[in-house]
């Protein structure tokens, strides 16, 4: 069993579910008290939100692989970013350390092409819907077409997320208006939804959506999982 290395707080709501999922799934496989022994680096949030404001890639993926090496230092062998939008600056994080990392894209690719679609949407922080690091590598490695709400739909569920979901604040408003922009999408063709964005399952489930959702958060623990106890 290899132990988990979770690089989280951004936002630490998200890192509670990966902390929670995981902990879930261990004992649904292993039963008993059963638990994959896990190491915690938990970032402060608003130091990073301030490096994607300002457009800072690089200088945050050289914070996000420092604490992945303090990470690995304290005993991690397998290291997973317990957020969507971070996963543009994944290679810098792979790079700097020499433990598996399991990536969100490939996870929830796999699934997404396993239920036979091809063409899906996804809801997102601003810069995971327009950075082209989710919507390339769905295309380029799994052969998934992504599509994005357009404006001024894109900054309502950026600001959904920073604004409310972030700070623990789920409004059914909000719920209908996100219902809304996935019927959008279906209107372009989309035959599944991507909540590519943690906290965005606080708010909309199966029973909201008039799509199929895959829950990148849950499938990407999953993954986690696998290899963890592989």
């Amino acid at each position: 069993m290899r132990t988990i290395g979770m690089l989280g707080g951004m936002s630490w709501e998200s890192s509670a579910e990966y902390y929670r999922l995981i902990n879930e799934g261990s004992r649904g496989r292993l039963g008993g008290h059963r638990t994959v022994p896990t190491v915690l680096f938990s970032v402060d949030f608003a130091e990073v939100a301030a490096m994607q404001e300002a457009g800072a890639w690089g200088q945050a993926g050289e914070f996000l692989a420092d604490a992945a090496r303090r990470v690995q230092q304290a005993g991690a062998e397998l290291i997973v970013l317990c957020t969507n939008t971070m996963h543009q600056v994944a290679d810098t994080i792979e790079k700097a350390v020499d433990v598996p990392f399991a990536h969100i894209v490939d996870a929830t690719a796999q699934r997404i092409a396993a239920a036979g679609h091809r063409k899906v949407g996804l809801l997102g922080t601003r810069y995971t819907m327009e950075l082209d690091f989710y919507r390339a590598r769905m295309r380029d490695l799994h052969g998934i077409e992504v599509v994005v709400p357009a404006e001024p739909d894109r900054s309502l569920v950026h600001d959904v997320i920073y604004r409310e979901l972030t700070r623990n604040r789920v409004e059914d408003g909000s719920r209908a208006q996100y219902v809304r922009v996935i019927r959008e999408l279906a209107d372009r063709g989309a035959e599944a939804v991507v909540l590519g964005c943690t906290e965005i399952t606080l708010l909309i489930g199966p029973e909201d959506s008039p799509l199929p959702l895959f829950d990148s958060t849950r499938l990407h623990v999953e993954h986690v999982l696998d290899l963890a106890l592989s």
